[in-house]
């Protein structure tokens, strides 16, 4: 899996706002979302798209078009719903899906509890979006998810990611016949025995959604 980590000023300073304790919810959310937006520009480099000619003002331009059907978007839930609207705001023709899983707090496993998706994505490119990238296994377990429907190439937006997570996705993918690309704000330290990115920035769902302590 390619790993790549966005190096720019707004990022970092976004980054930053995000991890400050102190941020309120309605500024952790917007803040988010400002985020995904430029993270996804990055993300975006590899969109498919067609030769397309229009009418200028002046005379005719030959651009560029996405190519039909447009990408699927994946936020994971519930926490890759607080991405949704900064990655629609760049691909707003997108399609949506969705993925439920939760952690099992014992285990560090996913378990799925919803998807909402097209039966057959063949020839599909999938966004998929996950603030968190920590122990791994709910974005490995989206992933094989959709490349078994039929998915040929899936680029996973995270916020942040442990190194943990990244080894871990990248060896449950290893044989994986599908280019499959990461594009994250940062790589923090390590993970805590509870599992959580340090430093990380808390629990993105509880923060997003208002139920932090």
């Amino acid at each position: 899996m390619d790993v790549t980590v966005v190096d720019h000023p707004l990022v970092a300073h976004k980054l930053t706002m995000l991890r400050e304790q102190a941020t309120p919810t309605p500024v952790f959310r917007e803040l988010t979302a400002e985020l995904v937006t430029l993270l996804a520009y990055e993300a975006t480099r590899e969109v498919r798209v067609r030769e397309h000619t229009v009418q200028t003002p002046v005379d005719r331009a030959l651009g560029v078009r996405l190519l039909d059907p447009p990408p699927l978007v994946v936020p994971i839930l519930r926490a890759g719903l607080g991405m949704l609207d900064g990655m629609l705001r760049l691909i707003p023709t997108a399609e949506v899906g969705f993925v439920g899983m939760i952690r099992n707090e014992e285990t560090l496993e996913p378990v799925t509890y919803a998807e909402r998706l097209p039966h057959d994505l063949s020839g599909r490119q999938c966004y998929v979006l996950d603030p968190m990238l920590a122990t791994g296994g709910s974005l490995a377990g989206t992933i094989q998810f959709l490349v078994g429907r039929g998915a040929d190439h899936i680029t996973c937006i995270c916020l942040l990611a442990a190194p943990e997570g990244v080894a871990r996705v990248s060896s449950l993918l290893h044989d994986l016949e599908v280019p499959c690309h990461l594009v994250v704000a940062a790589v923090d330290d390590h993970l805590n025995d509870l599992g959580y990115i340090v430093p990380g920035l808390g629990d993105a769902g509880d923060r997003l959604y208002g139920a932090a302590e």
